[in-house]
């Protein structure tokens, strides 16, 4: 393979690299399903990503430039123009760099737990995949089993689905896990304590991404009620007013369309409890929802709970 340049601030990234673990742009293009015209677009227009050149100045691309890719897909389907995109890599990127090294070691035993529910998917062992959920989630705290191996393990298995089984094995870890943490909540809200209902915004995330939502909102002192994916928006006001909960949640992962702060200004003028916002959407639209009675919850499993009791908090204050 030809001698790889870089450019200096680019140059410390590419001495690491194997020549042999680069990918030309064709073969980048059949991975990810995006033809190299965008992704010479992308990485011209809009610097997402920056991959090294050959001396003949042809590109090559790491595998985590791939998963990059990836991961800009995943926001451009959730509805976030690839402009604003750069701006979440960023962010993203800001905080794995102020890692501590005991926060590296950590991450590498989540990585070793991933590994171990990936052989038990692939050989789609549902009695090993139990044995593990129930280890995992009696070595780490809630929020960091759903946000810090779950979750991200089940988002690589949704992204690669480009060989034979792979959709299987998808298909067979979402079903496991919706019917675990379905479970979950449903003992939790089984208690007299006081209800917080959740729903997701119609063809605005998927089922599982709802159900951790309420895991990870629910407490010792709060339990969440979830409302099956398809719940009609305008028929929230007739349920809030029959079970008097002490909030409503509504929950998306899509960058938020430029009615929603009307929408949800509207909804809670109808109701007498608190309406927040929760998940990717919540980020994105905390700007255009400033100044407004509707609280932002973000999508951050360690904030999320907290958010909500505060909250909760000031409208009992109020």
């Amino acid at each position: 393979m030809p001698e790889i340049t870089a450019p200096h601030a680019e140059m410390a990234h590419a001495s690491v690299i194997d020549p042999a673990d680069l990918f030309p742009i064709r073969e980048v293009a059949r991975l990810t399903g995006v033809n190299p015209v965008t992704l010479r677009a992308w990485e011209r227009r809009y610097g997402l990503i920056q991959p090294t050149r050959t001396e003949s100045g042809h590109r090559l691309y790491s595998s985590t430039d791939i998963d990059t890719v990836h991961r800009i897909l995943d926001w451009i389907e959730r509805g976030v123009a690839v402009s604003k995109v750069g701006k979440i890599l960023a962010r993203d990127t800001l905080c794995s760099e102020h890692a501590t090294p005991s926060r590296v070691d950590t991450e590498r035993e989540w990585s070793q737990w991933q590994v171990q529910l990936r052989l038990a998917i692939s050989a789609f062992d549902d009695r090993q995949l139990d044995r593990l959920y129930g280890q995992i989630f009696a070595a780490y705290p809630v929020a960091v089993v759903f946000q810090s191996i779950i979750m991200p393990l089940w988002q690589q298995l949704l992204r690669h689905q480009g060989h034979f089984g792979q959709a299987s094995e998808w298909l067979f870890f979402d079903a496991f896990l919706r019917a675990r943490v379905a479970q979950r909540l449903h003992l939790a809200s089984a208690s007299a304590t006081p209800r917080i209902l959740l729903s997701a915004i119609v063809g605005e995330c998927r089922e599982l991404e709802l159900l951790v939502a309420g895991a990870l909102i629910g407490s010792d002192d709060l339990a969440v009620k979830v409302f099956a994916v398809g719940q009609p928006f305008d028929e929230l006001t007739l349920v809030c007013e029959k079970t008097r909960p002490q909030a409503l949640v509504l929950f998306s992962n899509r960058a938020p369309g430029a009615d929603l702060p009307l929408r949800l200004q509207r909804l809670a003028l109808t109701l007498d409890c608190p309406l927040l916002l929760a998940g990717d959407a919540s980020d994105l639209a905390e700007a255009s929802l400033a100044g407004s009675s509707i609280g932002c919850l973000g999508n951050e499993g360690r904030s999320m709970q907290h958010r909500l009791q505060q909250f909760l908090r000031g409208s009992l204050d109020t």
